[in-house]
């Protein structure tokens, strides 16, 4: 994409992925209030957060403290997902001020479909096991887990959530019978955007071209359901591979966490 291109696709984002954002799952559902837009998972161990905001200096910190409080009322935990761009350009400093602690930035990366390079499959050795059942959950969350290395239980729910789908959402890159990649992806329906989650490889198999495979393949299925563009949250690990595969960058956006 060349810049111009890329200038026209970051509304366009906001709009779609944002101020335009579904609900996840059953039971969750998305609230605008005053200049907010927020998510609220289904329970406690849903997705919890402020997605999209239209703030200025005058209105920004009785939005932060309405959010802070309506999310204390529920008991939860929220995340306020700020992107570089969002106004007024001191909301980092005052949702910080509010209690709010910052997580690491990520890159907010996008690709057409269509201009993806032509992928050859998955390196030899590996072969891709779609999700379908609790058994493909278990393959996928181990795998995770030793990419990460950090338990997983909140990624089982959601795995396990996914499994009603018509298209598998998740795939798990198999080494014989051992799980050493997972990924997943979410459908927005009536945007034209997939979004790709994961990616987690486990530390031998790095740089061999699994991550690549795992973006190859959510693609296909991707296009087969008629989207055109994939987005992905990159850190700085994937970063480099999403950019090899055509993936450009919009901004950044950073997660601002509250604990009631």
């Amino acid at each position: 994409m060349d810049k111009d291109t890329v200038a026209a696709l970051l509304p366009f984002y906001d709009r779609e992925m944002r101020e335009g954002v579904r609900a996840d799952g059953p039971g969750a559902r998305v609230e605008r209030v005053g200049g907010v837009v927020r998510h609220v998972g289904a329970d406690a161990d849903g997705w919890n957060g402020v997605v999209w905001s239209d703030l200025d200096e005058a209105t920004a910190d009785a939005a932060i403290a309405e959010q802070v409080a309506y999310f204390a009322s529920l008991g939860r935990e929220f995340e306020w997902k700020l992107y570089g761009h969002d106004l007024p350009t001191d909301l980092p400093q005052r949702l910080s001020a509010a209690g709010f602690v910052a997580e690491p930035t990520e890159t907010v990366m996008v690709a057409a479909i269509a201009d993806l390079p032509a992928g050859s499959g998955p390196p030899e050795g590996i072969r891709l096991l779609p999700v379908t059942d609790a058994a493909g959950v278990d393959l996928a969350v181990a795998a995770q887990e030793r990419a990460f290395g950090e338990a997983r239980e909140q990624h089982r729910k959601l795995l396990l959530d996914q499994l009603d789908s018509d298209v598998p959402l998740a795939v798990v890159a198999m080494a014989g019978d051992v799980p050493v990649s997972a990924a997943r992806m979410e459908l927005h329906p009536g945007t034209s955007f997939v979004s790709l989650w994961g990616g987690g490889t486990v530390p031998e198999w790095r740089g061999r071209g699994v991550y690549r495979a795992l973006v190859h393949h959510r693609a296909r299925l991707a296009a087969g359901r008629g989207y055109r563009h994939l987005h992905v949250d990159a850190s700085a690990m994937s970063r480099p591979i999403l950019e090899r595969l055509g993936f450009v960058g919009l901004g950044t956006t950073t997660p601002y966490v509250y604990v009631p």
